[in-house]
Protein backbone atom coordinates (compact mmCIF):
# COMPACT_ATOMS: atom_id res chain seq x y z
CA UNK A 1 0.00 0.00 0.00
CA UNK A 2 1.69 3.38 -0.90
CA UNK A 3 1.75 6.14 1.15
CA UNK A 4 -0.75 8.56 -1.22
CA UNK A 5 -3.01 5.53 -1.20
CA UNK A 6 -2.86 4.89 2.66
CA UNK A 7 -3.69 9.26 3.17
CA UNK A 8 -7.01 8.50 1.24
CA UNK A 9 -8.03 5.52 3.21
CA UNK A 10 -7.56 6.74 6.90
CA UNK A 11 -9.88 5.57 9.55
CA UNK A 12 -11.43 2.41 10.82
CA UNK A 13 -14.28 0.23 10.31
CA UNK A 14 -17.17 1.84 12.84
CA UNK A 15 -17.19 -1.93 13.10
CA UNK A 16 -13.81 -1.67 14.97
CA UNK A 17 -15.31 0.31 18.15
CA UNK A 18 -17.04 -1.38 20.61
CA UNK A 19 -19.54 0.52 22.81
CA UNK A 20 -21.18 -0.55 26.48
CA UNK A 21 -24.46 1.43 26.98
CA UNK A 22 -25.86 2.10 30.46
CA UNK A 23 -29.36 3.07 31.34
CA UNK A 24 -30.03 6.40 33.08
CA UNK A 25 -31.89 4.63 35.91
CA UNK A 26 -31.00 4.45 39.49
CA UNK A 27 -30.13 1.11 40.28
CA UNK A 28 -30.55 -0.67 43.76
CA UNK A 29 -26.92 -2.27 43.15
CA UNK A 30 -24.27 0.33 42.78
CA UNK A 31 -23.18 0.07 39.14
CA UNK A 32 -19.35 -1.12 38.80
CA UNK A 33 -17.27 -0.65 35.62
CA UNK A 34 -17.66 -3.02 32.87
CA UNK A 35 -14.53 -4.43 29.96
CA UNK A 36 -15.14 -6.63 27.05
CA UNK A 37 -12.22 -7.86 25.33
CA UNK A 38 -12.64 -9.04 21.31
CA UNK A 39 -10.68 -10.30 18.88
CA UNK A 40 -11.59 -10.74 15.43
CA UNK A 41 -9.84 -12.79 12.26
CA UNK A 42 -11.17 -11.08 8.65
CA UNK A 43 -10.38 -12.40 5.33
CA UNK A 44 -10.56 -8.70 4.44
CA UNK A 45 -10.44 -4.94 5.73
CA UNK A 46 -12.78 -2.95 4.57
CA UNK A 47 -13.66 0.77 5.66
CA UNK A 48 -16.28 2.83 4.59
CA UNK A 49 -16.31 0.86 0.71
CA UNK A 50 -12.12 1.20 1.08
CA UNK A 51 -10.66 -1.63 0.36
CA UNK A 52 -7.59 -1.75 3.69
CA UNK A 53 -6.29 -4.91 2.73
CA UNK A 54 -5.50 -7.33 0.07
CA UNK A 55 -5.20 -11.34 -0.03
CA UNK A 56 -4.18 -11.67 3.77
CA UNK A 57 -5.75 -12.10 6.82
CA UNK A 58 -6.20 -9.40 9.37
CA UNK A 59 -6.64 -9.43 13.39
CA UNK A 60 -8.26 -6.74 14.85
CA UNK A 61 -8.11 -6.67 18.63
CA UNK A 62 -10.69 -4.91 20.50
CA UNK A 63 -10.56 -3.39 24.57
CA UNK A 64 -12.96 -1.56 25.75
CA UNK A 65 -14.38 -0.11 29.56
CA UNK A 66 -17.17 1.39 30.44
CA UNK A 67 -18.78 2.68 33.65
CA UNK A 68 -21.74 4.78 34.27
CA UNK A 69 -22.41 5.64 30.15
CA UNK A 70 -18.78 6.59 29.78
CA UNK A 71 -16.78 4.38 27.64
CA UNK A 72 -13.02 4.16 26.05
CA UNK A 73 -12.05 1.61 23.29
CA UNK A 74 -8.72 1.11 21.75
CA UNK A 75 -9.07 -0.88 18.43
CA UNK A 76 -5.94 -1.84 16.26
CA UNK A 77 -5.70 -3.56 13.00
CA UNK A 78 -2.56 -6.21 11.75
CA UNK A 79 -2.51 -7.21 8.75
CA UNK A 80 -0.65 -10.79 8.03
CA UNK A 81 0.64 -9.89 4.45
CA UNK A 82 0.37 -6.42 3.83
CA UNK A 83 -0.12 -5.10 0.60
CA UNK A 84 3.00 -2.98 -0.30
CA UNK A 85 3.53 -0.55 -3.37
CA UNK A 86 6.57 1.18 -5.22
CA UNK A 87 9.01 -0.99 -2.40
CA UNK A 88 7.31 1.57 0.02
CA UNK A 89 8.22 -0.67 3.58
CA UNK A 90 5.11 -1.58 5.32
CA UNK A 91 4.50 -2.66 8.75
CA UNK A 92 2.18 -5.90 9.88
CA UNK A 93 0.79 -3.20 12.92
CA UNK A 94 -0.98 -0.75 10.11
CA UNK A 95 -3.40 1.17 12.59
CA UNK A 96 -4.14 1.97 16.71
CA UNK A 97 -6.79 3.91 17.32
CA UNK A 98 -8.99 5.41 20.64
CA UNK A 99 -12.08 6.08 20.87
CA UNK A 100 -14.10 7.90 23.87
CA UNK A 101 -17.77 8.04 24.30
CA UNK A 102 -20.73 8.59 26.25
CA UNK A 103 -23.90 7.17 25.96
CA UNK A 104 -27.51 8.02 27.55
CA UNK A 105 -31.17 7.19 26.70
CA UNK A 106 -34.25 9.26 26.05
CA UNK A 107 -36.73 6.88 25.42
CA UNK A 108 -37.74 5.77 23.07
CA UNK A 109 -34.25 7.12 21.80
CA UNK A 110 -30.51 6.09 22.76
CA UNK A 111 -27.80 8.40 22.38
CA UNK A 112 -24.28 8.75 21.85
CA UNK A 113 -21.40 10.90 21.50
CA UNK A 114 -17.76 10.81 20.84
CA UNK A 115 -14.11 11.19 20.22
CA UNK A 116 -12.56 9.15 17.80
CA UNK A 117 -8.20 9.32 17.40
CA UNK A 118 -6.64 7.76 14.36
CA UNK A 119 -3.24 6.26 14.88
CA UNK A 120 -2.26 4.98 11.20
CA UNK A 121 1.15 3.48 9.75
CA UNK A 122 3.12 5.57 7.50
CA UNK A 123 0.68 8.60 6.72
CA UNK A 124 -0.63 11.45 9.41
CA UNK A 125 -2.95 10.63 12.20
CA UNK A 126 -6.46 11.96 12.37
CA UNK A 127 -9.29 12.89 14.19
CA UNK A 128 -13.23 12.89 14.36
CA UNK A 129 -16.11 13.54 16.29
CA UNK A 130 -19.07 11.48 15.94
CA UNK A 131 -22.98 11.43 17.57
CA UNK A 132 -25.53 9.05 17.20
CA UNK A 133 -29.11 8.23 17.76
CA UNK A 134 -30.75 4.41 17.61
CA UNK A 135 -34.61 4.38 17.95
CA UNK A 136 -35.40 1.11 20.42
CA UNK A 137 -37.88 -0.02 17.84
CA UNK A 138 -38.19 -3.24 16.00
CA UNK A 139 -35.02 -2.87 13.37
CA UNK A 140 -33.49 -0.36 15.67
CA UNK A 141 -32.70 2.35 13.16
CA UNK A 142 -29.69 4.30 14.00
CA UNK A 143 -28.11 7.70 12.84
CA UNK A 144 -24.91 8.67 13.18
CA UNK A 145 -22.96 11.45 11.94
CA UNK A 146 -18.87 11.66 11.55
CA UNK A 147 -16.59 14.82 11.06
CA UNK A 148 -13.21 14.91 10.69
CA UNK A 149 -12.12 17.74 12.07
CA UNK A 150 -8.03 17.26 11.67
CA UNK A 151 -6.10 16.04 8.41
CA UNK A 152 -8.85 14.44 6.23
CA UNK A 153 -11.63 16.88 6.42
CA UNK A 154 -14.98 16.14 5.76
CA UNK A 155 -18.67 14.40 6.63
CA UNK A 156 -19.68 10.48 6.42
CA UNK A 157 -23.28 10.09 7.69
CA UNK A 158 -24.55 6.72 8.13
CA UNK A 159 -28.32 5.00 8.27
CA UNK A 160 -28.25 1.63 9.28
CA UNK A 161 -30.85 -1.43 10.45
CA UNK A 162 -30.40 -4.37 12.58
CA UNK A 163 -32.29 -7.47 13.97
CA UNK A 164 -31.87 -10.17 15.80
CA UNK A 165 -33.87 -13.52 15.07
CA UNK A 166 -33.22 -16.42 18.20
CA UNK A 167 -32.54 -19.70 16.41
CA UNK A 168 -31.67 -22.15 19.32
CA UNK A 169 -31.19 -21.38 22.82
CA UNK A 170 -29.63 -18.07 23.44
CA UNK A 171 -28.39 -18.15 19.62
CA UNK A 172 -28.99 -15.60 17.60
CA UNK A 173 -29.24 -14.89 13.74
CA UNK A 174 -28.07 -11.27 13.19
CA UNK A 175 -28.72 -9.46 10.30
CA UNK A 176 -27.96 -5.34 9.30
CA UNK A 177 -28.19 -3.21 6.96
CA UNK A 178 -26.30 0.55 6.40
CA UNK A 179 -26.30 2.93 3.19
CA UNK A 180 -24.05 6.20 3.94
CA UNK A 181 -23.44 10.03 2.20
CA UNK A 182 -19.81 11.25 2.20
CA UNK A 183 -18.95 14.65 1.64
CA UNK A 184 -15.18 16.09 1.49
CA UNK A 185 -14.12 19.69 2.08
CA UNK A 186 -11.09 19.06 -0.65
CA UNK A 187 -10.67 17.33 -3.57
CA UNK A 188 -7.13 16.87 -2.77
CA UNK A 189 -9.05 13.74 -0.22
CA UNK A 190 -11.51 12.85 -2.46
CA UNK A 191 -12.02 13.84 -5.97
CA UNK A 192 -14.43 11.63 -9.21
CA UNK A 193 -12.17 11.30 -12.19
CA UNK A 194 -14.57 13.40 -14.43
CA UNK A 195 -13.53 16.34 -11.51
CA UNK A 196 -10.42 16.32 -10.28
CA UNK A 197 -10.70 19.75 -8.54
CA UNK A 198 -14.32 19.53 -7.19
CA UNK A 199 -14.44 17.84 -3.42
CA UNK A 200 -16.03 14.18 -3.95
CA UNK A 201 -19.52 14.35 -2.37
CA UNK A 202 -22.39 11.82 -3.06
CA UNK A 203 -24.35 8.57 -1.52
CA UNK A 204 -21.07 6.40 -0.76
CA UNK A 205 -20.85 2.60 0.31
CA UNK A 206 -23.62 0.09 1.18
CA UNK A 207 -23.39 -2.76 3.58
CA UNK A 208 -25.54 -5.64 3.69
CA UNK A 209 -24.12 -8.21 6.60
CA UNK A 210 -25.37 -11.48 8.40
CA UNK A 211 -23.93 -13.76 11.17
CA UNK A 212 -24.51 -15.26 14.37
CA UNK A 213 -24.10 -14.77 18.28
CA UNK A 214 -23.03 -18.00 19.80
CA UNK A 215 -22.43 -17.81 23.59
CA UNK A 216 -19.76 -20.03 25.23
CA UNK A 217 -20.53 -19.91 28.34
CA UNK A 218 -21.19 -17.00 30.51
CA UNK A 219 -18.97 -14.58 29.88
CA UNK A 220 -17.97 -15.19 26.19
CA UNK A 221 -19.56 -15.45 23.01
CA UNK A 222 -18.28 -16.03 19.45
CA UNK A 223 -19.31 -14.66 16.57
CA UNK A 224 -19.19 -15.52 12.42
CA UNK A 225 -19.89 -12.80 10.17
CA UNK A 226 -20.36 -12.14 6.56
CA UNK A 227 -20.40 -9.27 4.75
CA UNK A 228 -21.02 -7.51 1.33
CA UNK A 229 -20.13 -3.92 0.83
CA UNK A 230 -20.78 -1.97 -1.86
CA UNK A 231 -20.88 1.77 -3.96
CA UNK A 232 -24.11 3.26 -3.85
CA UNK A 233 -23.82 5.93 -7.22
CA UNK A 234 -21.64 6.25 -10.23
CA UNK A 235 -18.99 8.85 -8.64
CA UNK A 236 -18.24 5.99 -5.37
CA UNK A 237 -18.00 3.59 -8.38
CA UNK A 238 -15.43 5.98 -9.74
CA UNK A 239 -13.93 7.08 -6.04
CA UNK A 240 -13.52 3.48 -4.76
CA UNK A 241 -12.43 1.68 -7.46
CA UNK A 242 -9.48 4.16 -8.01
CA UNK A 243 -8.14 3.81 -4.95
CA UNK A 244 -8.84 -0.22 -4.89
CA UNK A 245 -5.89 -2.17 -4.66
CA UNK A 246 -7.35 -5.07 -6.96
CA UNK A 247 -7.64 -2.10 -9.74
CA UNK A 248 -11.03 -1.48 -10.89
CA UNK A 249 -13.39 -3.24 -7.68
CA UNK A 250 -16.03 -1.01 -5.98
CA UNK A 251 -18.00 -3.96 -4.21
CA UNK A 252 -16.54 -6.73 -1.56
CA UNK A 253 -17.52 -10.22 0.23
CA UNK A 254 -15.57 -10.69 3.30
CA UNK A 255 -16.13 -12.13 6.24
CA UNK A 256 -14.40 -13.83 9.23
CA UNK A 257 -15.08 -14.47 13.00
CA UNK A 258 -14.37 -12.71 16.44
CA UNK A 259 -14.84 -14.08 20.40
CA UNK A 260 -16.01 -11.46 22.86
CA UNK A 261 -14.98 -11.91 26.86
CA UNK A 262 -17.18 -9.46 29.09
CA UNK A 263 -15.54 -9.30 32.39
Amino acid sequence: MNKITKKLLVGVAATGACFTMFSGMASAEEEKPTANLTVGAFSQYIWRGFEMSKDSIVIQPSMTVAYKGFSANMWGNLDTDPYVMDDNASNNWTETDLTLAYAWDMDPVAFSVGYIYYGLDSVDDSQEFYASAALKTILKPTLTIYRDIDSYQGWYVTLGVSHSIPVHNDITLDLGAQVSYLSADDASTFAVSDSPDDAYSDFHDGVLSVGFTIPLCSYATINPKLVYSFALSNDAEDVISNLSKQGDDDNFIYGGVSVTMTF
